[in-house]
């Protein structure tokens, strides 16, 4: 096996371990505290990172937009991302992320890019739960076990509310209710649990099941959403009902703190409790190595974001209707 091949498998087989790799880059000074932070994204999310190529600016492009650029035969939109974040750069930008997200390709300027890191999604803390509210960041990762001034964090970037600040009208889903089709009744008494840390994705989601008139219950990462379901496989026993009397499916992301969606499944699907519950993965991660591993871990069904077509057929099918 090639070295290319091999350093390939490794990392695809993260998402196996509740492992992932964090591209760590810069963006400049902060226009508030005057310091460099760092920020990453994750690798799978990534195509490649080159030298900034011409850029040809767009007539009438949105805010935070630098025009378009060609390249390997496709043509891609470029952003100002320290702009977007609030930093200043001391000089051109000379280099950009190419990013797959959600079906779509687009590009990010950077100042300069850092390092790949390795963490375990229990390194990584939802931003929400830092009291910081919605904002372009999901979560924040620790990226070594020190402490207080000893620790170095990242601010994970938010790809959905990013793209949703930036090109509103482009990105800003409205669900129509003939979209996902006539009313669904769930089992009486149950609902279908949601895991996503994205706040954007929870709203689009939110809209969908509330056109189906599904009754659901949010959660922020996979590991709130995993102790919500022993919670409530507890209340279930202790009224002589099992959890499928609360839980008639789980609807999870893959990218999440603490515990990512593959992990979260393999749970389920290995605990007799659990492993007749339908799961759907609904992820902006794409392509083969992503579905091979779904398949792997027992899900019902796998979604890219967002369509609530797509979405509401997901569900349909894995409840066998």
């Amino acid at each position: 096996m090639s070295s290319l091949q091999k350093e390939i498998d490794e990392r695809t087989n993260l998402t196996g371990t509740n492992r992932f790799e964090l591209l760590l880059f810069r963006l400049g000074t902060d226009a508030v505290l005057g310091q460099s932070e760092l920020f990453g994204i994750n690798v799978l999310k990534v195509r490649e990172i080159v030298t900034l190529p011409t850029i040809t600016p767009i007539a009438g492009a949105p805010k935070f937009s630098l025009g378009v650029v060609h390249l390997r035969e496709q043509v891609i939109p470029v952003y100002d991302l320290p702009a977007i974040i609030g930093c200043k750069l001391s000089a051109a930008p000379s280099l950009m992320l190419v990013t797959e997200y959600a079906r779509t390709t687009q590009a990010f300027t950077v100042e300069s890019v850092e390092d790949i890191v390795r963490l375990d999604w229990n390194q990584v803390i939802s931003a929400e739960n830092t009291g910081t509210g919605p904002s372009l960041i999901t979560s924040i990762a620790r990226l070594s076990e020190g402490s207080g001034d000893e620790a170095r964090l990242a601010q994970v970037l938010d790809v959905e509310a990013i793209l949703q600040a930036i090109t509103p009208e482009q990105n800003r889903h409205q669900v129509d209710p003939r979209e996902v089709g006539d009313k669904f009744a769930l089992k009486p008494g149950t609902v279908i649990l949601v895991a996503d840390d994205s706040f954007v994705a929870r709203a689009l989601m939110e809209q969908t099941l509330k056109a189906m008139e599904i009754p659901y219950e949010m959660t922020k990462s996979g590991q709130e959403a995993w102790n919500r379901l022993n919670t409530l496989a507890s209340a279930a026993e202790a009224e002589g009902k099992t959890i499928h009397d609360k839980v008639s499916l789980m609807l999870t992301d893959l990218e999440m703190p603490e515990m990512d969606g593959f992990t979260l499944t393999r749970n389920i699907k290995q605990d007799p409790r659990f492993s007749a519950m339908p799961v759907v993965i609904h992820s902006s991660l794409s392509g083969s190595a992503n579905e091979n591993h779904v398949r792997s871990v027992g899900a019902n069904g796998y979604v890219p974001k967002f369509s609530a077509e797509e979405l509401s057929s997901a569900i349909r099918k894995a409840l066998g209707r």
